[in-house]
């Protein structure tokens, strides 16, 4: 998993994360970047610093925070409006697309913790979807 600083054309910051530097260029050259905040799919990557482990603890601003909300948000947003929800079928309906067994398309819908290190295991590639916040906060 490999993380970028992101920002679009109205220069919202943000963060994407992709599976690979390859993966985000494909992103990238097919216009599937949105930016979260204003859905502007004119996204490039921003200047980042790089990381460097310490021993100090971050404590995380305000600021960050809401963007980090922002983030979450817009990738929900993004996958509920580009990919099918198949409930608790998540695990098969994902192993019948990795075997060729349905058509390829984007899923998304739930699995237990046992099922998600199945997939994994099966050289599956999912990712947990962040949590509806504002749902939570209901």
């Amino acid at each position: 998993m490999i993380v970028y600083s992101l920002a679009c054309d109205k220069r919202h910051n943000f963060e994407g994360w992709f599976a690979s530097s390859a993966a985000y260029d494909e992103q990238a050259a097919t216009g599937k970047l949105v930016c979260p905040v204003c859905d502007s799919r004119k996204v490039d990557k921003a200047p980042m610093a790089p990381s460097v482990s310490g021993t100090k603890k971050t404590v995380l601003k305000a600021e960050q925070l809401k963007q980090m909300r922002q983030f979450m948000t817009g990738m929900r947003k993004y996958v509920q409006e580009n990919a099918d929800y198949v409930g608790k079928e998540f695990a098969e309906e994902a192993r019948k697309i990795h075997y060729g067994e349905s058509e390829e398309r984007h899923i998304y819908g739930e699995a237990s913790l046992a099922e998600a290190k199945d997939l994994v295991e099966e050289g599956i590639d999912i990712a947990a979807l962040p949590p509806d916040l504002d749902e939570e906060a209901n």
